[in-house]
């Protein structure tokens, strides 16, 4: 009973940092609850005012959400210079609320003010968040200036209580947000295994909904590696051991993904594209047939929920015998003799658990350090031998290239900051002429629009987003109030749980954030006594008008247009790729280390925002098809182009450590022309008038000179091969959505 217990216990625990990375959400809306409930239930003894109820529930979620920074020395900074900031901020919109002139040219130079402080970092973007919400706050509540002593002290006790909830209550350090982030790769990981043990069994007329869960797992998997690269620094004081635990990600990652890509091609009539797994909606390839439940199928099925049992083992602790022995036997298949009799293409799915299982005891060595060796097989032995060389080959000795910073209005924080004060006064004006009482909603929306984008595409999204959460939110908002009617104390439970959801969904869905904010909104309102169906009509006019003057800010003040901003990017991307390709292959071809591991994680940021700033392209509701195809398309290049290129960089950091691993000259020479094709469409895309082409010619193999037929896995070169010429053909598939001309091959 106690092991059932513990097993469910640990399934749950499992599913949670997996669909919770690091648990930031559930860690945001806790504190951000914790601390409106700490102000309210001491406020609420000194006064029955729901309006000052109201303001300081609503510091005390501006004074927790506001700060974003990750060292608590830091953050207990930010927190005390935030409580002068807005003890000015709700005194001057006490003081100004009734003289219009005035009010609102402060109220633009405030948050143009607010949108500049981000150039000062997190801490600036603190400040400037908590002037705005709480000069905001006073215009909602209707503060005036013989109220301010009162609101003085609710601002006091909102941040009190933040501050308990943040330090005492709900703590996290940069080391503990790491930790439960390596849970969630695990975890994450273990479900990807799931997804590819489905695969194998899935039906023909199946084959589709695997292969996008395998596709959704392989996504969600990256997305956890990168959050962990961003942590790293912070939560790692050591730096050689940062490097060594981004190492053992890095190699988890590409393992686990090469395992499904194998697995694809062993159900496939042939050997399966990675771009099959990056494309959005590709087909899965033709199957080979029906899965036969015959003696290697069976074995295969075995095997993989074995590596999944050793996955969820991973950092728990558990060094049993079976575990022991299930790793010893996973391992074993990377030698040639150990593999069981079956078709090539299944062989090497035998082959992937192998090279996965090794990837895993890394990561677990990483984590948990040195582990029990006494019941090491020679092939355990080895792959332990092989991980403490590269681990005593890993130095921290690596520095980032600071980018070059950009001046004046060119600076981003500064164009952001002209173009939302334009359009905050264009939501002023607008505003109240619709209502000379709520003409602030506008304004909110106009700035909300423009936080965390850069561009007119990203702005237009991200309002047409808020708009639609804000439509269904009135409805919530009208049936909640309907519901609760004058009971106060109810309405503030529900409205604490709203803020939960608000917060715990805030980075999956921007559309069903601004639901919970509105139907928030709709019981605030019914406790201040002012609400009604015009009111709640009213804040999706105003929500409109806000989005709308925003869009119009960023379309014809300092613009930068959509394609614009994802042609840099993308330039950037090909820079990095050119840079990861030419480094991994100098090094495979014998020259000097290089940061490699640095160099990918530049990639993959790249790719990262790129992915993010083509967002408006392929949004469902865009009227231009084609357009949103070419960008998933381009997209989905890219990410098998970065797939090759990391497998590349981590196989080149294994020669200094391995003795069976030797460089080889001559690849060099042969992947020249897959980097000179890249920079040849870097270049393309930065100047469509440049003379650049693609250059296309005999496979990499051929330039090799090596041996015709399939390349042996166990040649290092052979294995290199074959994702350079993957790597090639990607590249070269990138000119014809781009535009770039393609040379033909030479005689």
């Amino acid at each position: 009973m106690s092991a059932a217990g513990r097993s469910v216990r640990t399934r749950l625990r499992d599913r949670i940092a997996a669909n919770d990375p690091g648990l930031l959400r559930l860690t945001a809306g806790l504190r951000t609850v914790g601390a409106i409930a700490l102000t309210l239930a001491p406020l609420s003894l000194f006064t029955e005012d729901v309006r000052l109820l109201v303001a300081g529930a609503m510091a005390a979620m501006v004074a927790t959400f506001a700060i974003q920074e990750k060292q608590p020395a830091a953050q207990a900074v930010t927190l005390a210079l935030g409580l002068p900031v807005a003890l000015a901020s709700v005194s001057l919109g006490a003081v100004l609320h009734t003289r219009l002139v005035v009010g609102d040219f402060f109220f633009v130079l405030l948050i143009f003010s607010a949108v500049y402080g981000r150039r000062f970092g997190d801490r600036g973007t603190a400040l400037g968040l908590i002037g705005f919400q709480v000069y905001f706050l006073s215009l909602f509540v209707g503060a005036t200036p013989s109220e301010l002593p009162a609101l003085y002290g609710a601002m006091a006790l909102a941040f009190a209580s933040s501050a308990v909830l943040r330090f005492a209550v709900v703590p996290t350090t940069p080391p503990g947000v790491l930790t439960r982030l390596r849970q969630a790769f695990r975890a994450r990981l273990a479900q990807l295994v799931s997804a590819q043990i489905e695969l194998l069994d899935a039906a023909a007329e199946d084959m589709d909904r695997a292969l996008q869960a395998l596709r959704d797992g392989t996504a969600r998997l990256h997305e956890t590696a990168m959050m962990i690269q961003g942590r790293l620094e912070e939560g790692t004081p050591d730096e050689a051991a940062a490097r060594l635990v981004q190492r053992r990600i890095a190699d988890a990652e590409i393992a686990a993904e090469r395992l499904g890509l194998l697995l694809l091609t062993a159900r496939s009539a042939e050997r399966a594209d990675t771009l099959t797994l990056h494309l959005p909606g590709a087909p899965a390839p033709s199957p080979a047939g029906p899965a036969v439940p015959d003696e290697a199928t069976a074995t295969l099925r075995r095997d993989l929920r074995a590596l999944h049992a050793l996955v969820l083992r991973t950092g728990s602790g558990d060094t049993g015998t079976g575990l022991a022995q299930v790793r010893n036997r996973l391992l074993g298949y990377r030698d040639e003799e150990n593999l069981p009799s079956a078709p090539a293409a299944v062989q090497d799915v035998f082959r992937g658990i192998g090279e996965a299982a090794r990837a895993v005891m890394g990561l677990r060595v990483a984590l948990d350090g040195p582990q029990d060796e006494s019941d090491d097989t020679p092939a355990t032995a080895r792959s332990r031998e092989e991980l403490d060389a590269e681990e005593a080959a890993i130095d921290g000795t690596g520095e980032e290239a600071r980018p070059e910073e950009q001046t004046g209005l060119h600076r981003p924080t500064t164009r952001a900051a002209v173009q939302v004060a334009v359009g905050s006064s264009l939501a002023i004006v607008g505003g109240e002429l619709l209502s000379t009482q709520r003409w602030y909603w506008a304004v909110l929306t106009c700035w909300i629009v423009f936080i965390n984008t850069s561009s007119t595409g990203e702005i237009l999204v991200k309002g047409y987003r808020r708009l639609l959460g804000t439509v269904f939110g009135v409805v919530a908002g009208i049936v909640l109030a309907g519901l609760v009617g004058q009971h106060t104390w109810t309405a503030f439970a529900l409205v604490l749980v709203l803020i939960f959801a608000m917060f715990y969904s805030a980075p999956l869905s921007y559309t069903l954030m601004s639901f919970f904010v509105t139907a928030m909104l709709g019981l605030l309102y019914t406790l201040l006594h002012t609400y009604s169906w015009e009111v709640l009509l009213l804040r999706v006019e105003e929500t409109a008008l806000g989005a709308a003057c925003g869009v119009v800010a960023a379309a014809l003040v300092l613009p930068v247009q959509t394609d614009r901003r994802t042609n840099e990017l993308l330039g950037t991307v090909l820079e990095r790729l050119a840079d990861v390709t030419e480094a991994a292959v100098g090094q495979l071809s014998g020259g000097p280390a290089d940061e490699l591991l640095d160099k990918s994680r530049d990639l993959d940021q790249a790719l990262a925002d790129l992915r993010a700033a083509t967002q408006p392209l392929t949004h469902p509701v865009t009227p231009l098809r084609s357009r949103r195809d070419t960008a998933r398309y381009v997209v989905a290049l890219l990410e098998t182009c970065a797939y090759h290129a990391r497998t590349l960089a981590a196989t080149a950091e294994l020669l200094p450590t391995h003795p069976s691993i030797a460089a080889d000259p001559r690849l060099r020479g042969a992947a020249g022309r897959t980097v000179r094709n890249i920079e040849a469409t870097a270049a393309r895309v930065a100047d469509a008038h440049a003379d650049a082409t693609v250059e296309t010619g005999p496979s990499i193999a051929s330039l090799l000179g090596s041996d015709a037929g399939t390349p042996r896995y166990g040649r290092i070169t052979d294995r290199v091969l074959r994702h350079l010429e993957r790597l090639d053909e990607a590249v070269v598939g990138l000119a014809r959505p781009l535009g770039v001309p393609v040379a033909e091959p030479r005689a």
